[in-house]
């Protein structure tokens, strides 16, 4: 698939997963752990005799590995050796060695233009569309602040809304505030102020919001001015703001503001859901607590997924700009132009040599701790599991932090590993559903945007079933293969871009996972 090395993300249905490990490509020189293997255990697919116990998702090395090899999963060089290795032996952060080695971006060589399904064909779901042609999947009021001043008085107005007070407004999800920790002390001008502006309009104008409050103290350096004049945004009937410092404080502010949530709301209940096609779903795509089953089940499933709403003409952003350092290169290969490529590398190349330099963070090796007890050793093995979110088909745009998405199918946002801050600047993008893959269990929600929690594991599923939307831990079981589950996440998606309700919904999370990016220094 790829001229550097191929992902055959596919491969799990032609494998026997009945037995104690799983050899991903006939080129790996390690083979994965289903389940705890004991020491002196014999792997049938191997006849390699492992020499100590194996945890679950850990890797065993099913060759001798002289120092300074390449350790290969899915054909692609995960690290190296840090010392001979025998056959048997359990690989992971103590024996693999990270290091920087080159990658031939090969643009466009593997580019195949995406085969769009006959409009007669393309799916539909039951959405909110909206009068500048865009289309929700909620019903949202949002109420944004400017800066941190005025983060307790947006909180303020939306607790206001209770479940109970809404009860009269069927057709209307919630009221969101969307507060953040800058707005100001930071450079007044400049990329660090352009991010804060876009990342707040685009809430301010989602889709996902039938209207907005944007409320600000009157000091800060994000003025509300300065903020609709740069990102053209005009006051109007769904469209207000408030000023503390000309409201007359705090208490006159929330007052205030509830009055004109409650004109709002009157307005937003008059919007009802109507039949639209598949092509206004767009996904943000979004991995957590990440364990070596990540690239097995879960990440290729979603992947599968993708490749199937591209057909229908939706959109999947793939974004964590660290989680895909390493395998880049198999992104570049399916890019639809040379400059689309490039843009990748670019960023890329800003995260080694400007933002990351000299600094102890994913993208310079070493993954968080839980990633480590899930078996990934090292920023290279996340990011082939990462990557695999995005599918199969071209990459046919790269976009810096909260920029609008315009382009259908497969799309990058440049973007923190850090799923809250990442997963704002895909909603700020438009994203009107997030699909949020973990091995270790993440809990996490993102309004105004519905998150589609996807398990990579049974255990873990059954443990956290509370907090996790689908199994792909049923790859594993045999219950099921890579295509059906592929098709299986599709439906969910039109499933939730209808109403129906997530997991992180029923739990009401999402009321604290607005964080946008802080790229400038504080001053």
């Amino acid at each position: 698939m790829f001229k550097n090395g191929e992902i055959n993300v596919l491969d799990l249905n032609d494998k026997n997963t009945t037995g104690p490990a799983i050899r991903l490509n006939s080129a790996d020189n390690v083979s994965i752990a289903l389940s705890e293997i004991s020491s002196g255990t014999t792997l049938p697919d191997s006849n390699i005799v492992t020499r100590e116990i194996i945890p679950p998702g850990y890797k065993i090395a099913i060759d001798d590995i002289p120092k300074g090899d390449p350790i290969k999963k899915y054909n692609v060089t995960i690290g190296f050796a840090k010392n001979d290795i025998l056959a048997g032996t359990m690989l992971h952060n103590h024996n693999i060695e990270f290091k920087e080695f080159d990658r031939d971006y090969a643009y466009t060589e593997e580019f195949k233009p995406l085969e769009l399904l006959p409009e007669n064909q393309q799916a539909t779901f039951e959405g909110f569309l909206r009068s500048n042609g865009a289309a929700g999947t909620r019903n949202f009021i949002a109420i944004v602040s400017t800066v941190n001043c005025s983060a307790t008085v947006v909180h303020a107005i939306a607790d206001h809304f209770t479940r109970e007070r809404l009860a009269k407004y069927p057709n209307v999800d919630g009221v969101a505030a969307f507060s953040h920790h800058t707005g100001c002390g930071m450079e007044l001008t400049g990329e660090p102020m352009d991010l804060l502006h876009r990342t707040l309009a685009g809430y301010i104008r989602h889709p996902n919001v039938a209207s907005s409050l944007v409320v600000g103290l009157g000091c800060e350096r994000c003025q509300v001015g300065g903020l609709f004049e740069s990102e053209k945004l005009t006051p109007g009937p769904n469209l207000r703001t408030l000023v503390m410092q000309e409201s007359g404080g705090t208490r006159q502010t929330i007052s205030d503001g509830i009055a004109i949530v409650e004109e709002l709301l009157q307005e937003a209940n008059k919007c009802s859901r109507q039949t639209l096609p598949a092509s206004y779903i767009m996904v943000g795509l979004q991995c957590g607590g990440s364990d070596s089953f990540s690239s097995i089940t879960a990440n290729p499933a979603l992947g599968k997924a993708i490749d199937i709403l591209s057909k229908h003409g939706g959109t999947g952003i793939l974004s964590e700009t660290p989680e895909i350092y390493g395998v880049e290169h198999t992104l570049t290969a399916r890019a639809a132009s040379v400059e689309i490529g490039q843009k990748l590398i670019e960023r890329i190349r800003w995260w080694k040599d400007e933002y990351a330099v000299g600094r102890d963070v994913q993208i310079n090796g070493t993954v968080s701790p839980g990633n480590q007890q899930g078996g990934l050793a090292n920023i290279l093995e996340k990011s082939l599991g990462s990557s695999m979110k995005g599918g199969t088909g071209p990459l046919m745009e790269v976009y810096k932090y909260g920029e609008p998405v315009k382009t259908h199918g497969f799309v990058f946002m440049d973007s923190p590993g850090f799923d809250p801050v990442s997963a704002t600047g895909q909603i700020a993008g438009g994203a009107n559903m997030i699909a949020f893959t973990t091995g270790r269990g993440s809990c996490f929600g993102a309004k105004p945007s519905p998150s589609i929690k996807l398990a990579t594991n049974t255990p873990m599923f059954k443990r956290l079933e509370e907090d996790m939307d689908i199994n792909c831990g049923a790859l594993l079981d045999g219950e099921v293969d890579m295509e059906a589950m592929g098709q299986r996440i599709f439906e969910y998606f039109l499933y939730v871009a209808s109403g129906g309700k997530t997991k992180s919904e029923k739990l009401d999370l999402g009321r604290h996972e607005f964080i946008p990016w802080n790229i400038g220094i504080t001053g």
